[in-house]
């Protein structure tokens, strides 16, 4: 036997032995060989037998220009050779100051349509749940402070994701994941999504061209903004904010929200006095094709959450900004109590800082909000031309690199596969084989490439793609 069959046969035991991976059914996880990543180079990550995969998942949605990038490997470097890591409880580092100067400048780069105030200070977490944890203690904390005490309660999109930790779960709960905590939460509110699956599978629909696909995200958006206007009508004065994933829900199922819809619900949320707190944990950082998603439409929430690509994919690292106003909630003298008793050990660590130094201006020298716009374009395309008449894709959802294909059993009438039929993962597997690593969520095969992807990767890894969704079975 190979040394290499050998070591892998080892790290294979000690893994169905001790590691419980997230998101993963354990039983069956221990009945198959796992992929056990050794190494990578620049979009390709390569396994401990040598195989080689296209990340066509981004390492999670994290990675932005590729592993392995000599600019931020030397900025780590540099960091280790001062200091790997300091509180920040009753001192200040270094990079943490400069990256707080640096995302307030670019967060506040584009002007809103609607004036509204800049997103001024920022609080640094390790991870995007605990960055949504802070921006809910943020909002309750400022209306309590504030003495309007009555708003304590939270509006979420139905399908929302924004982590696994309590709160999170609060805003996103889904039953599939969280029925067994159901007790842990606190309550929320909960507004339609402007899914325009749910349009397309309702009786009566017509299911005909030119229009059918417009149509359906019109009348998704209206449902959704009435389903807004009916829950703060009933609870606007309870309402401490709003939180969503702008334009789109990720790990819901890749739901696109329609043009507008955003501007909509942040003029709403005004009129209520309800704040907004965008999740950008997911959509941030050039991967929608503008800096932030909020971009498209020219809105600057009360409350913005960045992690994943904050450090290029490097290191946990998070942080949630809010406006001067917010913040000044939590000033007074120390006997008022009225200080944000809120921390982490690693919060605002130095080698992350310096990471995310480091990405974000790769991200200006390299154009990466650019090409992750010309990359959407090229998914776009490479998709429509190849899968706008597969009898079982329901529907292709994208903004910038993040995209969601969907199989269905039926387009007209709209109807899922049985769930047991495992038909998104499937074609994940397939993909798998040839060389691609990409996940699906359900039956919705998600693409969401690195945004500093080269375009000669990013064909090669729609080749494979389209091949394993032609390739696969379906029906």
């Amino acid at each position: 036997m190979s040394t290499i069959a050998t070591d892998f046969e080892r790290l294979m035991a000690l893994d169905h032995a001790h590691v419980w991976h997230p998101f993963a059914p354990m039983r069956q996880w221990r009945e198959c060989e796992p992929i056990i990543i050794e190494r990578a180079e620049g979009f390709t990550l390569i396994d401990v037998k040598g195989k080689e995969y296209i990340d066509g998942y981004s390492s999670l949605w994290c990675n932005v220009h590729g592993h392995r990038r000599p600019e931020i490997d030397d900025a780590i470097r540099d960091q280790l050779d001062r200091i790997a890591h300091a509180t920040m409880l009753g001192s200040a580092t270094v990079p943490a100051i400069e990256l707080a100067a640096m995302l307030v400048a670019i967060v506040n780069e584009v002007t809103p349509a609607q004036t509204s105030p800049k997103l001024n200070k920022v609080f640094y977490t390790d991870a995007g749940a605990t960055a949504t944890e802070v921006a809910f203690k943020m909002a309750a904390g400022h209306h309590f402070h504030r003495a309007d005490r009555a708003r304590d309660t939270f509006l979420a999109v139905r399908g929302g994701y924004h982590g696994d930790t309590v709160g999170a779960m609060s805003v996103g709960f889904l039953h599939s994941m969280h029925e067994p905590f159901e007790k842990l939460v606190f309550s929320t509110q909960n507004i339609a999504a402007p899914d325009a699956r749910s349009v397309a599978a309702s009786p009566g629909f017509e299911h005909e061209w030119p229009n059918w696909d417009a149509d359906r995200r019109t009348r998704a958006s209206e449902q959704a903004l009435g389903s807004l206007e009916s829950a703060l009508r009933t609870h606007g004065n309870r309402i401490a904010a709003l939180v969503m994933e702008p334009l789109m829900q990720g790990a819901g199922g890749m739901i696109e929200h329609p043009d507008g819809f955003l501007a909509q619900v942040a003029s709403r949320c005004r009129e209520h006095g309800a704040l907004l707190i965008a999740d950008e944990v997911a959509t941030g950082l050039g991967r929608t094709g503008a800096m932030l998603a909020c971009d498209h439409e020219r809105i600057r929430p009360d409350i913005l959450c960045l992690a994943k690509g904050l450090t290029g994919g490097y290191l946990p690292l998070a942080a949630t900004l809010c406006t001067d106003q917010i913040s000044e909630s939590f000033e007074g003298e120390p006997h008022e109590n009225r200080t944000l008793y809120h921390g982490h050990t690693y919060t605002g660590n130095p080698l992350g800082a310096a990471a995310a130094i480091a990405s974000l201006t790769l991200m200006q020298q390299d154009k990466t909000v650019a090409n992750a716009a010309k990359l959407g374009s090229i998914i776009r395309d490479r998709l429509r031309e190849s899968l706008a008449d597969h009898p079982h894709v329901g529907d292709v959802r994208r903004r910038g690199v993040m995209t969601g294909i969907e199989l269905v059993a039926s387009r007209y009438p709209w109807q899922s596969f049985a769930p047991a039929k495992r038909i998104g993962a499937s074609v994940c597997d397939e993909a798998r084989t040839h060389g691609v690593m990409i996940r699906p969520l359900g039956d919705v095969v998600v693409l969401n490439p690195a945004p500093g992807m080269d375009e000669d990767t990013l064909h090669r890894m729609l080749d494979v793609v389209i091949d394993a969704i032609r390739g696969t079975r379906l029906g």
